[in-house]
């Protein structure tokens, strides 16, 4: 293939890793090269990627983990990694380098700053992890997933969204039925650090509800495997119907059929819940960095589609009141799932893809 070439560095998390593979896909489909700079644990979750994309594997370290040696051996790695990633970049020179956050993104944003090739970054959360902060001055573009997104000062973003699975695209905006007199779906969603609480909590919210309501719903609830019997059984003493499981496959599904949405605010949740269309409770994970959750919801709730409720205020008593809320009053759950679509963005990729386009020179 002798198209332009796109670098594209990420780490290797999530939601990391799968805007950066709408956009691999999206580039390749346009006749681009693609090469993904990664390091060796994101490599390992690069298996999504195309087999067109080239995994380059390149040296690169955090402060996160490991003992006092590792700490001290971090500056020495990244810089080992800015030198390999330069000489890489020298020999076949990308058109464009795209940085999605991450550690293991710092050498080939540095090798693209040293040798002043186009470049943006692409943070998906409303508050920029730290390897963004650092190169958001000293990049061409700044795409932000989540809208507002706090920037650095003199800084300007462009908001393109969070790029979505393609298996919910198939059903933004679809048909919302308000909640009634009939099997009402609610689906949890807590992701994989902190589902613990929502655990603790939400089964003894819905014994909470009132009986007229309670036996109306239909609950799908991810779980840790370590949690899965107990909240089988207080659905059960509850008389509750409940799907428990540690992972849901076609959460898609779930979330279109679904009449309320608890969930957590990671940035890849919120895009799905935006771009599908449901109303939502929303509870920040505490521990996320600068508390950036709470920042992914912001855009949600001052739509008034969404109701927050962070963890410190989080029990039983208040999370029922909430869901009665929404599930009491079908004319406001309405309102809730269109102003969230109204958040939503399902063309998120071709938003990067155009930024890409433009910056490139050649």
């Amino acid at each position: 293939m002798s198209g332009p070439l796109l670098l594209i560095a990420a780490g290797g998390t999530g939601g990391h890793m799968f805007p950066a593979q709408a956009l691999a896909e999206a580039m390749l489909a346009r006749g681009w090269r693609v090469k993904l700079s990664t390091d060796a644990r994101g490599a390992r979750y690069a298996g999504g990627f195309p087999q067109a994309v080239e995994v380059v594997v390149t040296d690169s370290a955090t402060f996160a983990r490991g003992g006092v040696l590792a700490k001290l051996a971090v500056p020495f790695r990244i810089l080992g990694g800015i030198f390999g990633a330069t000489l890489g970049m020298m020999r076949d020179k990308p058109a464009v380098v795209v940085g999605f956050g991450g550690y293991p993104s710092i050498p080939a944003l540095s090798a693209a700053w040293l040798l002043r090739r186009p470049r943006m970054i692409h943070e998906q959360n409303g508050v920029l992890g730290r390897v963004n902060t650092r190169f958001a001055p000293r990049v061409d573009a700044v795409a932000c997933g989540t809208w507002p997104t706090a920037l650095p000062a003199g800084v300007t973003g462009t908001h393109t969204g969070n790029p979505v699975r393609a298996a919910v695209l198939e059903r933004a905006g679809a048909p919302y039925i308000p909640p009634g007199d009939y099997p009402m779906s609610v689906v949890i969603i807590g992701g994989s650090q902190g589902a613990r609480i929502l655990s603790d909590v939400v089964p003894d919210a819905i014994a909470r509800l009132p009986e007229g309501l309670r036996h109306h719903l239909r609950i799908a609830q991810q779980a840790r495997p370590e949690d899965h019997d107990r909240v089988v059984a207080a659905y059960e003493a509850a008389g509750v119907v409940a799907e428990v499981a540690p992972f849901f496959a076609d959460i898609p599904r779930r979330l279109s059929e679904a009449q309320l949405v608890i969930s957590r605010s990671g940035a890849s949740s919120v895009a799905d819940i935006s771009v599908i269309g449901r109303p939502s409770i929303l509870i920040p994970f505490a521990a996320a960095m600068d508390d950036h959750q709470t920042a992914n919801a912001r855009g949600l709730v001052d739509a008034g589609a969404a109701v927050l409720i962070p963890e410190k205020a989080l029990d039983a008593t208040t999370l029922a009141d909430h869901m009665a809320s929404v599930l009491g009053q079908p004319g406001a759950a309405l309102h809730m799932s269109q102003n969230a679509l109204g958040q939503g963005r399902p063309d998120a990729t071709d938003r990067l893809v155009a930024l890409v386009e433009g910056l490139n020179k050649g």
